[in-house]
């Protein structure tokens, strides 16, 4: 897909990804729509796209509350006939103390990553807002590959995210809209700020974002990134389980004890 002149839809726009995302595509004169929490950082970002040429539009909504997206995208419905591009990247992650259940974190964390991304798709479908030629594109996690200690919730919740995605590519097959499932390795935002551990390979947004725009151009399928990562996370799916239980203990007894 030429990334000019689209309407496209970003959600989770207030920072990190989708923020870069969305000052990288504003200098190409698109329709933004910007879909976060936070407001006040949404019309920051509005007032930079429109000096870089490209119009914005600006909507507070959570999207782990259904009656906010339905709201939202009904608003979106009534300015515009069809969304061109929808990144589908709202998401949370905490990280968990072990031995405690900690449920709250797991709720949230499947209402953000999973049933946020459950909202939205239906009510673009339910607004007729993808038509024949969209590109509907939701950021998953490498994470998916296996379960890592203190990150249960947030990797069970990319997974889910990836199987979605994985169904609705066959299912909207027939209908000409393009389904694509981008999954990052660790990108520097205030998300992985949180972390305890040493993240490998980690890249800047900066580099992120460019990777996730080439990889919406060429309309890949998966857009994984960095590769030593992707090819880690393949190697991973391979280990017998007690193996790496081995290593997921031994790098759990290296971490600092969390007091959260």
């Amino acid at each position: 897909m030429n990334l000019r002149d689209k309407t496209i839809l970003i959600t989770g726009a207030s920072s990190g990804i989708g923020r870069e995302l969305a000052i990288k595509l504003s200098y190409s004169h698109n329709r933004l729509i910007l879909i976060a929490r936070r407001i006040d950082l949404l019309e920051e970002l509005s007032k930079e796209i429109k000096k870089n040429g490209s119009k914005a539009l600006a909507l507070q909504c959570d999207v782990s509350n259904y009656e906010e997206v339905e709201k939202t995208v009904k608003i979106i419905g009534e300015k515009y006939n069809e969304i061109n591009l929808a990144i589908l990247n709202s998401g949370v992650s905490f990280r968990t103390v072990e031995g405690e259940q900690e449920i709250e974190k797991g709720v949230k964390t499947f209402s953000v990553n999973v049933f946020g991304l459950f909202y939205m798709i239906e009510g673009l479908q339910k607004y007729s807002l993808l038509g024949r030629g969209s590109i509907l594109a939701g950021v998953s996690s490498m994470a998916d590959s296996r379960g890592f200690p203190r990150s249960g919730f947030y990797c069970a919740s990319k997974a889910a995210a990836s199987v979605y995605l994985e169904s609705l590519r066959n299912e909207l097959y027939l209908s000409g809209i393009k389904v694509l499932t981008i999954k990052p390795g660790f990108v520097k935002t205030q998300m992985t700020d949180k972390n305890e551990f040493k993240m490998p390979f980690i890249i800047s947004v900066e580099k992120g974002a460019k990777i996730i725009l080439r990889g919406l151009e060429k309309e890949k399928r998966i857009i994984k990134f960095p590769r030593i990562i992707a090819i880690s996370t393949k190697l991973l799916r391979l280990i017998p389980d007690p193996i790496f239980d081995f290593f997921s203990r031994k790098h759990l007894a290296s971490l600092p004890p969390r007091k959260e």
